[in-house]
This record gives structure tokens, C-alpha cells and sequence, in this order.
């Protein structure tokens, strides 16, 4: 199975989401995903075992629970599917990536020159004087 194929189901995605948060019990993945998709538990299992065997998670037992983790060289396999995409959003992704630091810059000169102004008062009056 092609990693997008596993990638493709939204159970999946999302079993990978609650993963990516951090090594996750079967159960408390299971109770996620009942109440946000409505289903089986097994149909949970069967989602989960296929993540198992296509190598997108790895599980560890800890007494009787069974915790997962998301494995990610599958994942970096699927992102390098994407290269000969990339060229379709990358500069609109760099472009926002510029007007964001952009705002950032100049929320901390406008905070810095704020700071300045109330820590030295006086400053104002002795320039409205002039």
C-alpha cells in the first residue's frame, strides 16, 4: 500500500494527529476517534493495525496497555512524493513566511519604542518645549 493510500483515510489522519501529541494508549485513541467518527471499536483496530503494518506507528506494550507512537521515516517517505509539487505553493509559503516576520519586526520596534516612552517621560515635554 502506497503511503498517500494509508494517508488518504481521515480515521487514519486523525489516529496519526492523537499520536503526534505524544505516545498514546489504544483505548484513549479508540474513545477519540468513536466520538469523533461514530464508529466500532474493532473498525478503530483495524485502522490502528494497518498504521501497525505499514510502519506509520510503532506500539510498545506497559502492563495490559498497548501505546503508540507515530514512526516517522513513512511519513518523510510520503513528503518526498510532494517534491515535484512543491513549486505550486512554496513561494506563496516563503512570502507568508516574510510578511509575518515582517509583522512580528514591527510589533517589537513599536512595543520597544512604547517601552522607551513611558520610561522616560520627561523626554516628551522637554520636545514639546522645542
Amino acid at each position: 500500500m502506497h503511503a498517500l493510500d494509508v494517508l488518504g483515510d481521515p480515521i487514519r489522519r486523525r489516529l496519526l494527529e492523537v499520536m503526534a501529541e505524544g505516545e498514546t494508549s489504544a483505548g484513549e485513541m479508540t474513545e477519540i476517534i468513536r466520538r469523533e467518527f461514530n464508529i466500532s471499536q474493532p473498525a478503530v483496530s483495524h485502522h490502528l493495525r494497518i498504521l501497525r503494518e505499514q510502519g506509520f506507528a510503532t506500539i510498545r506494550t506497559r502492563g495490559k496497555h498497548r501505546l503508540y507512537a507515530v514512526n516517522p521515516q513513512p511519513l518523510e517517505e510520503a513528503d518526498e512524493w510532494f517534491n515535484p509539487f512543491r513549486r505550486f505553493w512554496q513561494p506563496k509559503l516563503d512570502a507568508l513566511g516574510t510578511e509575518l516576520a515582517r509583522g512580528r519586526r514591527a510589533r517589537r520596534l513599536q512595543a520597544k519604542a512604547e517601552k522607551h516612552k513611558d520610561s522616560n517621560p520627561n523626554q516628551e515635554k522637554n520636545h514639546e518645549r522645542q
